[in-house]
């Protein structure tokens, strides 16, 4: 692999173990733990791994392991760090007893199922140190949720002696993740399922889990961008610009965004869907801002839209559930109609309510809510060009104002979409560690034969010997919800908290920062110099985490 000079010097980066990771490790267990939801439904769902404990790792007396081999699976969309997990699970493994060896499961949970590998070796592994991407093996978003796909997994799992599988991913991966162990712990096969926590988006959180590992890499080149946006827009003075942002479920990258660059607007799609605000109340909120700066000679601004808005409207929301389920039970014969066939199917099938929202959407949004969903059943709604649709509906609303003489500035605007950009960058140090730790942090769970497990690293905000590793039980943060037509066991979603630090702070500027131009230009990821700048975590993990 030909490394750029930045590479080089980035190879060189020693990620910093917690203290109870570095030397001998011990096993803390703290009582019982029940579901977020459901408890009596996932009870009998999980026998075999409900109710386990939560456990810490802290410093112990040094024990003998036997050998054992590990796979390891990537799963879903990329996010800075998945790399450093797999150092940090390969070292660990090595550390342990140097004739561990780990396998890596080619391009996803579809590697398992296919018997697609790799051996991870030394030389292979030292290649992707501190970088960014998944390319060490790839990665898919094949569901691991049927018995075949199970027993096929087993299949090479049992041929390679694999004592224990390491999934790397979302919420929808982990879940998976809890059901695989679930399964194999029931059919007494002997191997273990450990999960990792993998999502820029930030959703997948809790106590234990205080963050997803990308989610400070991903909102630092967000936050960049958007701030060399901001300097343009402050010198330019001639655009508004429509900001969409990587979120489909919550508004965290967008929320984190702001408080890092201090934007005209930010949409929050829980405060909108809490409001049941509908997209003309949207439109009108953005257009009373912009006619605020207009009438002050500011015809410029920048506007900040999570991805994942038009789901949290609570008409379109309704609307969007019942398209799921009518999509997941008459989906075959709806795919082979034209697109103006299928349009009067929905119209012909809706009930009266949701078929008047989807009358009066602009089509190319009414079109895309009926195409096909992801594989876990979504709408695809980084399809959908919610940041177009806003500054479309902005330039009709405000033609009306000026006839009316409410409105007499100018209106331009420029349109960006950053998603992809983030989602394979270098991770920051934060990332580079966070992501270390827990790899070392699955490893330490297996050898300590534990099954259905995510790896934990908590206390990420205080310095790194505070760092407190270990890992919580899967079937803890799970509860029912509706997907395909059917009630499943899923991991919950961590949505914006409306009550909470960060979301306070952004309500406590954010008529200022819509008045003013308070634009802040946070620069580039810094990878070496001083501490404050390059070590520096979220603005929403210090708010959440410190008093």
């Amino acid at each position: 692999m030909e490394k750029s000079v930045f590479q080089i010097a980035r190879d060189s980066y020693k990620p910093v173990l917690p203290k109870g990771l570095r030397t001998a490790v011990s096993l803390k267990e703290t009582g019982a733990t029940t579901s977020v939801g459901d408890q009596d439904e996932i009870k009998k769902m999980f026998p075999n791994t409900y109710g386990m404990p939560v456990v810490e790792f802290i410093e112990g007396i040094e024990g003998g392991h036997d050998p054992m081999n590990v796979g390891v699976i990537l799963s879903g969309g990329q996010a800075p760090g998945g790399h450093n997990v797999i150092t940090g699970l390969f070292d660990t493994l090595k550390k342990l007893n140097p004739h561990n060896r780990l396998f890596g499961f080619l391009l996803g949970p579809e590697g398992l199922v296919e018997h697609k590998y790799i051996e991870i070796t030394e030389t292979y592994v030292n290649d992707f140190r501190n970088t960014g991407g998944f390319d060490i093996i790839g990665s898919g978003r094949t569901k691991l949720e049927t018995e075949d796909q199970f027993e096929k997994g087993y299949e090479i799992l049992k041929y390679l002696g694999i004592k224990a599988l390491v999934i790397i991913g979302g919420d929808d991966s982990n879940t998976n993740a809890c059901v695989l162990a679930e399964y194999y712990k029931a059919k007494d096969y002997g191997v273990q399922v450990i999960g990792c926590p993998k999502t820029i988006d930030g959703d997948l959180k809790c106590e234990q889990i205080e963050t997803s590992f990308g989610f400070d890499t991903a909102t630092k080149v967000y936050s960049g961008l958007i701030g060399n946006i901001e300097r343009d827009c402050n010198s330019a003075r001639k655009y508004w610009h429509f900001v969409k942002l990587m979120g489909r479920s919550a508004s965290h990258i967008a929320l984190e965004c702001a408080l890092q660059c201090h934007p005209n607007m930010c949409l929050i799609s829980e405060e909108v869907q809490e409001k049941d605000m509908s997209l003309n109340d949207v439109v009108d909120q953005i257009c009373k801002v912009i006619a605020y700066r207009a009438d002050r000679g500011m015809n410029y601004g920048v506007v900040l839209v999570p991805e994942g808005l038009i789901e949290f409207i609570p008409a379109i929301g309704r609307l969007i559930d019942e398209l799921n389920d009518l999509l997941a039970f008459h989906g075959d014969e709806y795919k082979y109609l034209s697109t103006g066939e299928q349009r009067e199917y929905i119209l012909n099938h809706l009930s009266h309510k949701n078929k008047t929202t989807f009358e009066t959407l602009p089509s190319d949004v009414a079109r895309q809510l009926s195409l096909d969903r992801d594989p876990h059943g979504n709408v695809q709604v980084s399809l959908i060009e919610t940041e177009k649709l806003l500054s479309r509906m902005c330039t009709h609303r405000l033609a009306k104002w000026k006839k009316e003489g409410k409105f007499s500035g100018k209106f331009a605007s420029q349109h960006h979409f950053f998603g992809y950009e983030g989602r394979c960058a270098a991770p920051s140090n934060y990332d580079a560690n966070y992501c270390y730790a827990l790899g070392s942090s699955a490893a330490h769970l297996i050898a300590n034969g534990k099954t259905g497990y995510m790896a934990t690293v908590r206390n990420t905000y205080a310095p790194h010997d505070e760092w407190k590793a270990g890992g919580v039980p899967l079937t803890s943060l799970l509860n029912m919800e509706r997907r395909n037509g059917e009630m499943k066991p899923v991991i919950c979603k961590a949505l914006v908290d409306l009550n909470g630090r960060p979301f306070k702070e952004l309500v406590m500027h954010r008529d200022e920062w819509s008045k003013e131009t308070s634009f802040v230009y946070p620069g580039p990821i810094q990878y070496w110099g001083p501490s404050e700048v390059c070590d520096r975590t979220t603005i929403t993990l210090a708010l959440e985490r410190t008093e």
